[in-house]
């Protein structure tokens, strides 16, 4: 049965306000004010995104205790509200409130939704004020179908024009690309995200929170461009200088088509704000778009856009809103009646008749519903709306299987809660999170109904959660899939002027723009970060050359107050390194001890006047540890030069300096020298020995280190000393400051202690041959073999007659030895071993171990 059109009761109401006009007209913002004007009032609008919005504004006018927000999926209702924000579905149709007001009136055209407009257009008033807002296309059929409305014409704040066809590159910043299919949207994404660093994305099918958290990340400029799907053109206030059309026809659910001039208009309405002029256009090289329609705007639609006139709407789609219940024959039968006046069309079959239908013609199904009330519960259920958009067989299947746990009573907590845990799972790509959101949010509806679940506002409660957490994990993944931070804020910042980003080195070392990383330093160079697009290199490059060196100076300064410490540099495999960034490189020089310092090419991004500090300061760090090192042997190298010394003498301290301060006395000739200049060697520190000449000053593990670095660089070198220097070390290799003892080697100067007491006990001795005690040997570590072969490298010889003769009776006894002075003349090759022992020889040898 037809619901009566408003009566004469009606009639006498106070007037009804139409403010129609183009978008940018600020039609909201005056719904606002007068619904905080009045005691008690009501919005519905089109989304829930804008009665959200909305409903945060007012709540800081009125406070949250005063406040209600209704949508299908959520309810906030304080018991003492008196300003209500609603989609439309969820408005009162009938309300007892001071104010009332309808935004986006013309969608009563929309064949999906219409007639939920259409209703509240005819039916919904406030006591005191009713404001209906809208596109003027609507005028004609507001004035035919509302007595005494009083309609205001809104001028838009701001022109639109029309600028053509642009290529996705050139597309301006903060731009809006709009696209009528998931997949065109991921593709112009995508495109984005490779050319300009990225982009927000608007669908309608991403949840409300998804929404909000990408045009949150457009509007704080993260990135400058947003894709969207005609769902921009509703409402949402945006920030937007251009739009671009990647095309001009949409799949309206039944076939493709071009779009209607009122449709362009309210989406190339979303370019410019307030008083910005915004512009509009196509993007090129696209070709034909969907359906073989002309990807470019006709000149009549483009006068028509930008002069705001559109062909009025002849017709709204109705409904019956208030169908009897008797059956479900009945009930279908209302749902389908013709409209009551010639401006109303009969909608087409929604999503929630078709279920009904479908469902009615199930015998299973409809010998359950029985009585009024029974019919009007299945046709709440029927109403639930298909939030994962599978069509009307899918969501058919899904209601059945609701009604069936509903028509007895209550939805249990357990089973609900179980049901929505089922969807809590943040993991999975776009389109699998944006199925569970779907899933959720259609549980989120079923828990607003308060006779359809326990617990409900617990239920409530889990759903919405559950959804905010998809929704984040939603709009991570499509963050990290179309935004690419590091280009977005090279773009933003430089807009291709490399001069123009704000570069700075963080304490690790990375090069960072707007604390994104660019790249890191390695020493003095700049590195561009693997990661960086091959498009992004010559950018980033030319950023480094432009601000590194400001940067970089600050890092000299660090460098050469370094250089000013003993500890702040160190020598490692012929470099120069600080913090184990190499800054320089040693180079062979006129001597060991006077290597040359090349610095490294990574500081040829300093300035010419800083180049020359850092380098004397490097210098001088060098020659400071040099000489407090081998400060020693810097003196033998300058009595080599002084002419007093003779040129006896002179070799003596050359060799010494190229030995680190180690000779052996064979090859010192001193027998050469006469007093005055062995009293200047005593003079010098050094130490004349029985077996080695040498610097007791250079016989330490610092200086003997640093000396075989440096005569690394002049060629081969004796093995460095490894930490502390012991007396005696197992090595095969010749070790600095160290001489060969058997299979060991002993330092130069122990073997001068051990060769000191040998002589001491043969001065004292009252024979010509003489026990050696090699206690003091093995307590520095050296084996008796080799302290008998240090002996016998300095001149003594033993004696095993004896030892042999006793070791008959008894235990050897220790074998004696005596002293003849080595020849004077050198002796260039070493002495070859005795032959092993044999026989008794062999094993008193063993016993001697």
């Amino acid at each position: 049965m037809a619901s009566p059109m408003p009566s004469r009761a009606d009639r006498t109401a106070p007037a009804v306000k139409a403010v129609l006009g183009p978008t940018n007209t600020g039609k909201t913002h005056l719904a606002i004010e007068r619904l905080c004007a009045h005691s008690s009032g009501a919005i519905g609008f089109p989304l829930r995104l804008l009665a959200r919005e909305v409903y945060d504004r007012v709540c800081k006018i009125k406070g949250e205790a005063n406040v209600a927000l209704i949508t299908g999926e959520e309810r906030i209702e304080p018991p003492n509200a008196r300003w209500h924000l609603c989609t439309v579905e969820a408005m009162p149709s009938r309300p007892n409130l001071a104010f009332v007001a309808l935004d986006e009136a013309q969608l009563a055209a929309d064949p999906e939704r219409g007639h939920v407009f259409t209703d509240r257009l005819l039916h919904t008033r406030g006591r005191e004020e009713t404001m209906l807002l809208g596109s003027a296309t609507i005028e004609p059929m507001v004035k035919a179908l509302v007595p005494n409305v009083e309609v205001v014409s809104r001028p838009r704040f701001s022109t639109l024009s029309h600028v053509g066809a642009k290529k996705l590159s050139r597309i301006p910043p903060r731009s809006a690309i709009v696209a009528f299919s998931a997949e065109q949207v991921y593709a112009m994404a995508e495109m984005l995200r490779r050319f300009r660093g990225g982009a927000a994305v608007v669908m309608g099918a991403l949840s409300p929170q998804t929404r909000n958290a990408q045009v949150a990340m457009y509007q704080a400029g993260e990135v400058d461009y947003l894709v969207a799907t005609d769902a921009i053109g509703m409402g949402l206030n945006l920030d937007v200088s251009h739009v671009a059309f990647a095309g001009l026809s949409k799949y309206d659910g039944h076939r493709h088509r071009r779009l209607t001039t009122a449709e362009m208009a309210q989406i190339a309405g979303r370019a410019g704000r307030h008083h910005k002029d915004g512009t509009f256009g196509t993007l090129a090289g696209l070709g034909a778009g969907m359906g073989g329609h002309d990807p470019e705007f006709a000149d009549e639609e483009v006068y028509a856009i930008e002069e705001h006139r559109f062909p009025p709407l002849t017709r709204l789609f109705w409904r019956e809103a208030e169908p009897r219940f008797d059956s479900l024959a009945t009930l279908i039968a209302d749902l389908e009646s013709p409209p009551p006046q010639p401006e109303l069309s009969a909608a087409p079959q929604a999503i929630d008749l078709a279920v009904l239908k479908r469902l009615a013609d199930e015998p299973d199904v409809a010998s359950t519903v029985r009585g009024r009330a029974s019919v009007q519960r299945f046709w709440q259920v029927c109403s639930l709306p298909d939030f994962r958009q599978q069509g009307s067989e899918t969501h058919s299947r899904f209601v059945a299987r609701l009604w069936q746990d509903l028509r007895h009573g209550y939805l249990g907590a357990d089973y609900v809660a179980q049901a929505i845990a089922q969807q809590d799972n943040p993991s999975g790509d776009i389109d699998t999170l944006q199925g569970r959101i779907a899933a959720v949010r259609s549980w989120a509806y079923i828990t607003q109904r308060p006779d359809w679940v326990l617990a409900r506002e617990e239920m409530a409660a889990r759903a919405r959660a559950v959804e905010t957490r998809l929704s984040d994990a939603l709009h991570a993944r499509l963050t990290e899939r179309f935004v690419n931070r590091r280009t977005t804020v090279l773009m933003r910042k430089a807009g291709g002027d490399a001069s123009l980003l704000p570069v700075r080195i963080s304490e690790a070392g990375a090069v960072l723009v707007d604390d994104e990383p660019i790249g890191h330093l390695e020493g003095f160079r700049f590195v561009v970060d693997p990661l960086a697009r091959a498009a992004d290199r010559k950018l980033l490059l030319a950023a480094a050359e432009r601000h590194l060196p400001g940067l970089l100076s600050s890092r000299a300064d660090e460098l050469i107050a370094a250089a000013d410490k003993p500890a702040g540099l160190t020598i490692e495999d012929g470099t120069l390194a600080w913090n184990g960034l190499v800054v320089a490189r040693l180079e062979p020089g006129k001597s060991v001890l006077e290597p040359r310092l090349r610095i490294d090419s990574t500081l040829g991004l300093l300035s010419a006047r800083q180049r020359p500090v850092l380098i004397a300061a490097l210098e001088s760090w060098l020659t400071r540890r040099i000489a407090a090192d081998l400060g020693p042997l810097l003196r033998l190298a300058e009595a080599a030069c002084a002419p007093e010394s003779g040129p006896d003498l002179r070799a003596l301290l050359l060799k010494l300096v190229a030995g680190g301060g180690v000779l052996a006395r064979e090859e010192a000739a001193l027998d050469r020298l006469d007093p005055r200049q062995r009293d200047t060697l005593r003079r010098l520190g050094v130490r004349v020995g029985a077996l080695d000449l040498f610097v007791p000053g250079v016989l330490k593990s610092g200086p003997l280190a640093l000396w075989c670095k440096l005569a690394a660089l002049k060629g081969s070198a004796p093995e460095a000393p490894h930490g502390s220097l012991p007396p005696v070390v197992t090595t095969k290799a010749p070790a600095a400051g160290y001489r060969r003892a058997g299979g060991q080697a002993i330092r130069v100067d122990m073997a001068e202690k051990l060769l000191q007491a040998a002589h001491r006990c043969r001065i004292g001795a009252a024979t010509k041959r003489y026990p050696l005690d090699p206690a003091l040997a093995r307590s520095m570590g050296l084996a008796t073999a080799g302290y008998a072969a240090l002996l016998r490298a300095a001149g003594f010889r033993v004696h095993m007659a004896r030892a042999l003769a006793e070791a008959a009776h008894g235990p050897p006894a220790p074998p004696l030895w005596d002293w003849r002075p080595p020849r004077a003349a050198p002796e260039r090759a070493p002495a070859s071993p005795p032959p092993p022992p044999t026989g008794a020889f062999a094993a008193l040898a063993e016993l001697m171990r």
